[in-house]
Protein backbone atom coordinates (compact mmCIF):
# COMPACT_ATOMS: atom_id res chain seq x y z
CA UNK A 1 0.00 0.00 0.00
CA UNK A 2 1.59 3.71 -1.00
CA UNK A 3 1.23 5.89 1.41
CA UNK A 4 -0.80 9.13 -0.25
CA UNK A 5 1.64 11.40 1.25
CA UNK A 6 4.81 10.26 -0.01
CA UNK A 7 3.47 11.40 -3.48
CA UNK A 8 5.31 14.51 -4.87
CA UNK A 9 3.33 17.89 -5.04
CA UNK A 10 1.20 18.71 -7.54
CA UNK A 11 2.64 21.52 -10.01
CA UNK A 12 0.30 24.18 -11.22
CA UNK A 13 1.31 25.18 -14.65
CA UNK A 14 1.52 29.36 -15.98
CA UNK A 15 -1.66 30.41 -17.88
CA UNK A 16 -0.54 30.19 -21.38
CA UNK A 17 -0.20 33.98 -23.20
CA UNK A 18 -3.68 33.40 -25.31
CA UNK A 19 -5.59 32.83 -21.60
CA UNK A 20 -4.17 35.97 -20.43
CA UNK A 21 -5.21 37.71 -23.30
CA UNK A 22 -8.96 36.09 -23.33
CA UNK A 23 -9.42 37.05 -19.84
CA UNK A 24 -8.13 40.85 -20.75
CA UNK A 25 -10.45 40.82 -23.50
CA UNK A 26 -13.40 39.85 -21.13
CA UNK A 27 -13.00 42.34 -18.66
CA UNK A 28 -13.01 45.27 -21.34
CA UNK A 29 -16.07 43.92 -22.62
CA UNK A 30 -18.12 43.88 -19.37
CA UNK A 31 -16.73 47.52 -18.87
CA UNK A 32 -17.90 49.02 -22.08
CA UNK A 33 -21.10 47.33 -21.44
CA UNK A 34 -21.43 48.88 -18.16
CA UNK A 35 -20.16 52.39 -19.63
CA UNK A 36 -23.39 51.52 -22.27
CA UNK A 37 -25.76 51.17 -19.59
CA UNK A 38 -24.62 53.80 -18.00
CA UNK A 39 -24.48 56.21 -20.77
CA UNK A 40 -28.58 54.91 -21.92
CA UNK A 41 -29.32 55.79 -18.09
CA UNK A 42 -28.22 59.11 -18.69
CA UNK A 43 -29.62 59.85 -22.00
CA UNK A 44 -33.39 57.89 -20.64
CA UNK A 45 -32.98 60.60 -17.35
CA UNK A 46 -32.18 63.79 -19.52
CA UNK A 47 -35.06 62.80 -21.95
CA UNK A 48 -37.59 62.02 -18.87
CA UNK A 49 -35.96 65.38 -17.60
CA UNK A 50 -36.58 67.55 -20.48
CA UNK A 51 -40.06 65.99 -21.70
CA UNK A 52 -41.16 66.69 -18.15
CA UNK A 53 -40.05 70.34 -18.85
CA UNK A 54 -41.44 70.42 -22.09
CA UNK A 55 -44.68 69.14 -21.39
CA UNK A 56 -45.12 71.76 -18.06
CA UNK A 57 -44.04 74.33 -20.10
CA UNK A 58 -46.63 73.51 -23.34
CA UNK A 59 -49.08 73.24 -20.64
CA UNK A 60 -48.34 76.35 -18.86
CA UNK A 61 -47.45 78.49 -22.09
CA UNK A 62 -49.69 80.77 -21.57
CA UNK A 63 -49.17 82.08 -18.47
CA UNK A 64 -45.51 82.07 -18.62
CA UNK A 65 -45.05 82.86 -22.03
CA UNK A 66 -47.91 84.28 -23.08
CA UNK A 67 -49.10 82.58 -25.96
CA UNK A 68 -51.45 79.20 -26.26
CA UNK A 69 -50.67 75.96 -26.03
CA UNK A 70 -50.63 74.85 -29.07
CA UNK A 71 -52.57 71.74 -28.59
CA UNK A 72 -54.90 72.76 -26.12
CA UNK A 73 -58.54 73.66 -27.18
CA UNK A 74 -60.35 74.63 -24.13
CA UNK A 75 -63.26 76.56 -24.20
CA UNK A 76 -65.41 78.98 -22.46
CA UNK A 77 -69.23 77.41 -21.70
CA UNK A 78 -71.15 80.34 -21.64
CA UNK A 79 -72.90 82.26 -24.05
CA UNK A 80 -70.82 85.49 -23.28
CA UNK A 81 -70.48 87.93 -20.79
CA UNK A 82 -69.88 91.91 -22.18
CA UNK A 83 -70.13 93.64 -25.47
CA UNK A 84 -66.85 94.11 -27.01
CA UNK A 85 -65.78 95.34 -30.90
CA UNK A 86 -63.68 92.55 -32.63
CA UNK A 87 -63.05 93.27 -36.61
CA UNK A 88 -62.69 90.28 -38.89
CA UNK A 89 -60.00 91.28 -41.20
CA UNK A 90 -60.12 90.23 -44.85
CA UNK A 91 -58.96 86.76 -46.34
CA UNK A 92 -58.78 86.34 -42.30
CA UNK A 93 -58.81 81.93 -41.92
CA UNK A 94 -60.59 80.20 -39.37
CA UNK A 95 -57.32 80.30 -37.45
CA UNK A 96 -56.99 83.82 -38.12
CA UNK A 97 -60.30 84.56 -36.64
CA UNK A 98 -59.32 82.25 -33.45
CA UNK A 99 -56.55 84.19 -32.86
CA UNK A 100 -58.43 87.53 -33.11
CA UNK A 101 -61.61 86.75 -30.71
CA UNK A 102 -58.30 85.13 -27.97
CA UNK A 103 -56.75 88.18 -27.86
CA UNK A 104 -60.01 90.48 -27.95
CA UNK A 105 -61.28 87.85 -24.88
CA UNK A 106 -64.15 86.66 -26.90
CA UNK A 107 -62.92 82.84 -26.66
CA UNK A 108 -60.74 81.09 -24.36
CA UNK A 109 -58.70 79.27 -27.19
CA UNK A 110 -57.96 79.57 -31.34
CA UNK A 111 -58.14 75.71 -31.42
CA UNK A 112 -61.37 76.00 -29.53
CA UNK A 113 -62.55 78.19 -32.48
CA UNK A 114 -61.31 76.28 -35.24
CA UNK A 115 -62.58 73.12 -34.05
CA UNK A 116 -65.96 74.96 -33.84
CA UNK A 117 -65.67 76.81 -37.42
CA UNK A 118 -64.74 73.43 -38.96
CA UNK A 119 -68.05 71.98 -37.46
CA UNK A 120 -70.50 75.16 -38.36
CA UNK A 121 -71.11 74.16 -42.49
CA UNK A 122 -71.70 77.93 -43.02
CA UNK A 123 -69.00 79.25 -41.23
CA UNK A 124 -66.89 80.30 -44.69
CA UNK A 125 -70.22 82.86 -45.01
CA UNK A 126 -68.31 84.56 -42.35
CA UNK A 127 -67.39 88.36 -43.78
CA UNK A 128 -64.64 90.55 -42.71
CA UNK A 129 -65.87 93.54 -41.36
CA UNK A 130 -66.45 94.91 -37.74
CA UNK A 131 -68.50 93.20 -35.15
CA UNK A 132 -70.13 93.21 -31.60
CA UNK A 133 -69.19 90.05 -29.76
CA UNK A 134 -69.15 89.20 -26.65
CA UNK A 135 -66.43 88.19 -24.11
CA UNK A 136 -65.71 84.50 -22.83
CA UNK A 137 -68.12 82.86 -24.95
CA UNK A 138 -68.29 79.31 -25.74
CA UNK A 139 -66.29 78.81 -29.49
CA UNK A 140 -69.35 77.27 -31.02
CA UNK A 141 -71.81 80.01 -29.91
CA UNK A 142 -68.90 82.63 -31.15
CA UNK A 143 -69.30 81.15 -34.84
CA UNK A 144 -73.11 81.61 -34.86
CA UNK A 145 -73.02 85.09 -33.91
CA UNK A 146 -70.39 86.08 -36.35
CA UNK A 147 -73.03 84.54 -39.27
CA UNK A 148 -75.69 86.58 -37.68
CA UNK A 149 -76.37 90.22 -39.32
CA UNK A 150 -77.57 91.67 -36.30
CA UNK A 151 -74.06 91.45 -34.51
CA UNK A 152 -71.78 92.66 -37.44
CA UNK A 153 -72.00 96.95 -36.97
CA UNK A 154 -71.50 97.77 -40.97
CA UNK A 155 -70.32 100.79 -42.05
CA UNK A 156 -72.16 102.42 -44.69
CA UNK A 157 -72.08 105.69 -46.91
CA UNK A 158 -74.93 106.79 -48.20
CA UNK A 159 -74.90 109.30 -51.22
CA UNK A 160 -78.46 111.33 -51.56
CA UNK A 161 -79.54 112.02 -55.14
CA UNK A 162 -78.58 115.51 -55.99
CA UNK A 163 -75.98 116.09 -53.39
CA UNK A 164 -72.72 117.87 -55.03
CA UNK A 165 -69.26 116.01 -54.51
CA UNK A 166 -67.94 118.58 -52.14
CA UNK A 167 -71.09 117.30 -49.81
CA UNK A 168 -70.51 113.61 -50.51
CA UNK A 169 -66.96 114.26 -49.93
CA UNK A 170 -67.77 116.08 -46.96
CA UNK A 171 -69.75 112.71 -45.36
CA UNK A 172 -67.77 109.77 -46.33
CA UNK A 173 -65.20 112.56 -44.27
CA UNK A 174 -67.63 111.95 -41.14
CA UNK A 175 -68.53 108.38 -42.00
CA UNK A 176 -65.25 106.89 -42.32
CA UNK A 177 -63.15 109.39 -39.94
CA UNK A 178 -60.40 110.08 -42.80
CA UNK A 179 -59.13 113.57 -43.52
CA UNK A 180 -59.92 115.96 -46.60
CA UNK A 181 -56.71 115.36 -47.52
CA UNK A 182 -56.96 111.90 -47.96
CA UNK A 183 -59.90 112.12 -50.28
CA UNK A 184 -58.38 114.82 -52.11
CA UNK A 185 -55.54 112.98 -52.59
CA UNK A 186 -56.86 109.93 -54.00
CA UNK A 187 -58.88 112.38 -56.01
CA UNK A 188 -55.57 113.75 -57.49
CA UNK A 189 -54.99 111.36 -60.10
CA UNK A 190 -58.52 111.14 -61.88
CA UNK A 191 -56.89 107.64 -63.49
CA UNK A 192 -56.08 105.85 -60.86
CA UNK A 193 -59.50 105.82 -59.68
CA UNK A 194 -61.44 105.36 -62.64
CA UNK A 195 -63.12 108.71 -63.72
CA UNK A 196 -63.45 108.23 -67.25
CA UNK A 197 -61.57 110.46 -69.59
CA UNK A 198 -65.04 111.88 -70.71
CA UNK A 199 -65.16 113.46 -67.88
CA UNK A 200 -62.58 115.63 -68.44
CA UNK A 201 -61.08 115.24 -64.81
CA UNK A 202 -63.95 116.91 -63.20
CA UNK A 203 -65.63 114.89 -60.72
CA UNK A 204 -68.90 116.29 -60.47
CA UNK A 205 -72.00 113.73 -61.02
CA UNK A 206 -69.94 110.99 -61.02
CA UNK A 207 -70.51 109.91 -57.82
CA UNK A 208 -73.59 107.51 -57.90
CA UNK A 209 -76.43 108.23 -55.54
CA UNK A 210 -76.37 104.91 -53.32
CA UNK A 211 -75.67 103.21 -50.03
CA UNK A 212 -72.14 101.93 -50.22
CA UNK A 213 -71.14 99.23 -47.25
CA UNK A 214 -67.36 100.22 -46.51
CA UNK A 215 -64.76 97.42 -45.21
CA UNK A 216 -63.04 97.81 -42.59
CA UNK A 217 -59.34 98.28 -44.67
CA UNK A 218 -61.39 100.87 -47.76
CA UNK A 219 -59.04 103.64 -48.45
CA UNK A 220 -60.27 106.89 -49.47
CA UNK A 221 -59.21 106.02 -53.09
CA UNK A 222 -61.06 102.75 -52.87
CA UNK A 223 -64.43 104.35 -51.89
CA UNK A 224 -63.90 106.77 -54.58
CA UNK A 225 -63.28 104.33 -57.27
CA UNK A 226 -66.11 102.62 -55.85
CA UNK A 227 -68.63 105.25 -56.63
CA UNK A 228 -67.19 105.99 -59.91
CA UNK A 229 -67.33 102.20 -61.14
CA UNK A 230 -71.07 102.38 -59.42
CA UNK A 231 -71.77 105.23 -61.88
CA UNK A 232 -70.33 103.63 -64.91
CA UNK A 233 -72.05 100.55 -64.21
CA UNK A 234 -76.05 102.18 -63.81
CA UNK A 235 -74.69 104.08 -67.53
CA UNK A 236 -73.48 101.33 -68.84
CA UNK A 237 -76.85 99.05 -67.68
CA UNK A 238 -78.87 101.65 -69.62
CA UNK A 239 -76.76 101.53 -73.00
CA UNK A 240 -75.31 104.50 -72.55
CA UNK A 241 -72.34 105.11 -74.75
CA UNK A 242 -69.06 106.59 -73.14
CA UNK A 243 -69.74 109.46 -75.28
CA UNK A 244 -72.71 110.85 -74.56
CA UNK A 245 -71.74 109.71 -70.64
CA UNK A 246 -71.17 113.33 -70.07
CA UNK A 247 -73.92 115.30 -71.45
CA UNK A 248 -76.32 112.40 -70.09
CA UNK A 249 -75.06 113.18 -66.42
CA UNK A 250 -75.39 117.25 -67.12
CA UNK A 251 -78.80 117.24 -68.34
CA UNK A 252 -79.49 114.69 -65.62
CA UNK A 253 -78.25 116.51 -62.76
CA UNK A 254 -79.99 119.90 -63.57
CA UNK A 255 -83.54 117.73 -63.31
CA UNK A 256 -82.18 116.41 -60.42
CA UNK A 257 -82.00 119.67 -58.77
CA UNK A 258 -85.38 120.91 -60.33
CA UNK A 259 -87.63 118.74 -60.69
CA UNK A 260 -89.52 118.50 -57.82
CA UNK A 261 -91.81 115.12 -58.16
CA UNK A 262 -90.66 112.58 -59.85
CA UNK A 263 -93.18 112.84 -62.61
CA UNK A 264 -92.26 116.10 -63.19
CA UNK A 265 -88.84 114.65 -64.41
CA UNK A 266 -89.37 113.87 -68.05
CA UNK A 267 -91.60 116.59 -69.01
CA UNK A 268 -88.95 118.71 -67.77
CA UNK A 269 -86.40 116.77 -69.88
CA UNK A 270 -88.38 117.17 -72.99
CA UNK A 271 -88.70 121.24 -71.69
CA UNK A 272 -84.88 121.35 -71.82
CA UNK A 273 -84.57 119.48 -75.09
CA UNK A 274 -86.91 121.93 -76.52
CA UNK A 275 -85.54 125.04 -75.49
CA UNK A 276 -82.14 123.51 -76.54
CA UNK A 277 -83.49 123.21 -80.35
CA UNK A 278 -84.09 126.58 -80.01
CA UNK A 279 -81.44 127.89 -78.84
CA UNK A 280 -83.00 129.20 -75.83
CA UNK A 281 -80.80 130.27 -72.90
CA UNK A 282 -82.19 127.06 -69.86
CA UNK A 283 -82.90 129.98 -67.52
CA UNK A 284 -81.83 127.44 -64.83
CA UNK A 285 -81.98 128.66 -60.97
CA UNK A 286 -79.57 125.50 -59.51
CA UNK A 287 -76.91 125.78 -62.17
CA UNK A 288 -76.67 129.73 -60.65
CA UNK A 289 -76.26 128.39 -57.58
CA UNK A 290 -74.14 125.99 -57.70
CA UNK A 291 -71.43 128.27 -59.85
CA UNK A 292 -71.90 130.50 -56.66
CA UNK A 293 -71.51 127.96 -54.25
CA UNK A 294 -74.89 129.21 -52.85
CA UNK A 295 -77.97 127.80 -52.07
CA UNK A 296 -80.78 128.58 -54.66
CA UNK A 297 -83.41 130.63 -52.67
CA UNK A 298 -80.18 133.19 -52.51
CA UNK A 299 -80.00 134.26 -55.94
CA UNK A 300 -80.68 137.84 -56.67
CA UNK A 301 -81.09 139.65 -60.65
CA UNK A 302 -77.30 140.87 -59.87
CA UNK A 303 -76.82 136.87 -59.71
CA UNK A 304 -78.88 136.41 -63.00
CA UNK A 305 -76.67 138.83 -64.96
CA UNK A 306 -73.33 137.74 -63.80
CA UNK A 307 -71.54 136.78 -66.87
CA UNK A 308 -68.72 135.46 -65.10
CA UNK A 309 -70.36 132.79 -63.78
CA UNK A 310 -70.34 129.75 -66.69
CA UNK A 311 -73.00 128.56 -65.13
CA UNK A 312 -75.28 131.04 -65.07
CA UNK A 313 -77.75 129.69 -67.59
CA UNK A 314 -79.41 133.22 -68.27
CA UNK A 315 -76.28 134.69 -69.71
CA UNK A 316 -74.34 131.27 -71.30
CA UNK A 317 -76.63 128.93 -74.04
CA UNK A 318 -76.51 125.48 -73.93
CA UNK A 319 -75.45 123.35 -71.56
CA UNK A 320 -73.26 124.26 -68.11
CA UNK A 321 -69.35 123.36 -68.05
CA UNK A 322 -70.31 120.09 -66.16
CA UNK A 323 -73.03 118.43 -64.01
CA UNK A 324 -73.95 120.14 -60.87
CA UNK A 325 -74.80 117.41 -58.81
CA UNK A 326 -75.06 113.38 -58.55
CA UNK A 327 -78.27 112.16 -60.70
CA UNK A 328 -79.90 109.21 -59.37
CA UNK A 329 -81.33 106.85 -61.80
CA UNK A 330 -84.54 108.42 -62.56
CA UNK A 331 -83.80 111.58 -63.76
CA UNK A 332 -81.19 109.85 -65.81
CA UNK A 333 -84.03 107.81 -67.17
CA UNK A 334 -85.92 110.93 -67.71
CA UNK A 335 -83.06 112.32 -69.94
CA UNK A 336 -83.13 109.22 -72.06
CA UNK A 337 -86.86 109.00 -72.10
CA UNK A 338 -87.99 112.39 -72.32
CA UNK A 339 -92.29 112.69 -72.25
CA UNK A 340 -93.43 114.32 -75.71
CA UNK A 341 -94.38 117.88 -75.05
CA UNK A 342 -93.90 121.61 -76.77
CA UNK A 343 -93.16 122.61 -72.91
CA UNK A 344 -90.57 124.75 -72.69
CA UNK A 345 -91.14 126.92 -69.01
CA UNK A 346 -91.96 125.23 -65.89
CA UNK A 347 -92.12 127.16 -62.33
CA UNK A 348 -93.40 125.53 -58.92
CA UNK A 349 -96.22 127.26 -57.80
CA UNK A 350 -96.22 125.89 -54.15
CA UNK A 351 -92.80 125.42 -52.57
CA UNK A 352 -94.09 123.51 -49.97
CA UNK A 353 -95.62 120.71 -52.18
CA UNK A 354 -93.40 121.51 -54.82
CA UNK A 355 -96.15 121.36 -57.77
CA UNK A 356 -94.63 122.49 -60.92
CA UNK A 357 -96.79 123.70 -63.81
CA UNK A 358 -95.79 123.34 -67.13
CA UNK A 359 -95.95 125.58 -70.52
CA UNK A 360 -95.64 126.37 -74.00
CA UNK A 361 -96.26 129.90 -74.09
CA UNK A 362 -94.86 132.68 -71.84
CA UNK A 363 -98.47 134.30 -71.43
CA UNK A 364 -99.53 130.89 -69.67
CA UNK A 365 -95.72 130.77 -68.13
CA UNK A 366 -96.47 134.10 -66.62
CA UNK A 367 -99.74 133.11 -65.15
CA UNK A 368 -98.21 130.50 -63.60
CA UNK A 369 -95.43 132.82 -62.19
CA UNK A 370 -98.13 135.08 -60.75
CA UNK A 371 -99.89 131.96 -59.04
CA UNK A 372 -96.06 131.50 -57.29
CA UNK A 373 -96.39 135.03 -56.26
CA UNK A 374 -99.54 134.76 -54.85
CA UNK A 375 -98.65 131.56 -52.69
CA UNK A 376 -95.50 133.27 -51.37
CA UNK A 377 -97.52 136.23 -49.96
CA UNK A 378 -100.02 134.06 -48.05
CA UNK A 379 -97.30 131.97 -46.49
CA UNK A 380 -94.49 134.76 -46.32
Amino acid sequence: MTDLFDRPPVQHQPPSRATRSGNRDRRAAKKRAQRRRRRTLIVVLALVLVGGAGYYLVNNASSLLGFENPFSASDYEGQGVDPVDVTIEPQSTGADMGQTLVEAGVVKSANAFVKAFKANPDAGKIQPGNYTMLTEMKASAAVTLLLAKTSKNEMKLTVPEGFTAAQVIERAVSVTGKSQEEFQAAMADPAAVGLPAEAGGNFEGWFFPSTYVLEPNDSAATIVANMIATTVANLDSLGIQPADRQTVLVKASLIEREAKAEEDRPKMAQAIENRLTREMTLDIDAAVAFGLGKPGTEITNADKANTDNLYNLYRHKGLPPGPIASPGMKSIEAVLNPEPGDWIFWVAVNLDTGETKFSSTLPEHQKYVDELRAWQKENP
